[in-house]
């Protein structure tokens, strides 16, 4: 069965290489009717783009791009979020926990909220709950989602959040340690300032607390903290994996095995890494197969890939979510 339970609509911030993905992305999905790379082709390439800034990401028409994608590579099940980030009644909760002062760090990641917080969650779960019923006329389930940030002491503000909306499934997920959002290419120095296996100490601990508040149904990309190939040899780094493996079979918590470091990040890797998964499978944790994608074009990119990759590791099964309830899927 195939399973894409980690997409998302957009993201900021807003720069030129945003406006080319998006392009590229509309007119690899979209027969304009027009010979490529003729002037009438791109004109009518930037009249849609034209028509995607003004309408949004949470539009009949982008979505429709995923459906598109979805019916393309035989999807089963897809399962779309957001970041709770993107809307703006969130970002108190976000100007708690980050790094905002006036340090280097600081004043780029308050820019970078400014830039990205800018959608009301309304409007984005009224989007995909309306498109339920179509894709399911289509032969796909679409499932609603949110993406959380964890961070230590949240539990109770974050608690509340969560309840506020109809999800299907809430991702948990570590994108800051300390207040530093260490995914960032702009900050990505600073992982010189630390000792590499107390950083990734610190950082599965985090992990570990947003396994144990019990808040998400996925915690997700569980070592992304290697986006820039930063980290210690892995076999220093097996006791953390055993530990974190152990939290999620406790707490009855599933994970993803997820591709958006394959094509967006220097570390070009599946998280969690092949060690990783290794200790996964062997402890019987569940797990789902995503893309992190951003795009409707990297939708089901590496889907056949994973599930090769479960299969190989002893898994035989994957988890889907529907009104906070999880069904397992036996791997095809």
């Amino acid at each position: 069965m195939k399973v894409d339970f980690h997409l998302h609509l957009e993201e900021g911030p807003y720069s030129p290489r945003w406006l080319q993905r998006t392009l590229e992305s509309l007119t690899a999905m979209t027969d304009s009717g027009e010979k490529m790379h003729t002037l009438a082709w791109m004109q009518e390439s930037f009249r849609l783009l034209e028509r995607r800034i003004s309408g949004g990401a949470y539009t009949d028409e982008w979505l429709d791009l995923y459906l598109k994608q979805a019916k393309k590579l035989g999807m089963h099940t897809v399962g779309i979020v957001d970041h709770l980030y993107r809307f703006t009644e969130y970002k108190a909760y976000y100007e708690k926990h980050m790094l905002l002062d006036d340090s280097p760090i600081g004043r780029l990641q308050r820019e970078w909220l400014e830039q990205v917080c800018m959608a009301e969650v309304d409007g984005f779960v009224a989007c995909i709950q309306s498109q339920k019923e179509k894709w399911q006329r289509e032969g796909i389930e679409l499932r609603l989602g949110i993406e959380a940030d964890y961070f230590p002491g949240c539990e109770q503000e974050l608690s509340g959040i969560l309840a506020e909306q109809p999800y299907d499934y809430v991702i948990g997920s570590v994108h800051f340690v300390d207040g530093w959002g260490f995914d960032n290419p702009a900050t990505q120095k600073h992982f010189e300032q630390f000792d590499l296996e107390a950083l990734y100490t610190r950082f599965f601990e985090l992990v570990g607390g947003a396994i144990s508040s019990r808040l998400f149904d996925i915690v997700a990309h569980l070592d992304n903290l290697k986006a820039f190939s930063y980290r210690p040899d892995e076999q220093r780094l097996l006791p953390m994996y055993e530990r974190i493996a152990d939290l999620l079979i406790a707490h009855d918590t599933a994970t993803e095995i997820n591709a958006g470091m394959v094509y967006r990040y220097p570390i070009k890797e599946m998280c969690p890494s092949p060690a990783f998964l290794g200790v996964l499978a062997a402890k019987g944790v569940l797990l789902t197969t995503s893309t992190d994608a951003h795009f409707p074009d990297d939708l089901g990119g590496y889907t056949e890939q994973q599930l090769q990759m479960l299969k190989q590791a002893g898994l035989r099964e994957i988890v889907t979510f529907q009104n906070r309830r999880r069904s397992r899927h036996e791997l095809m």
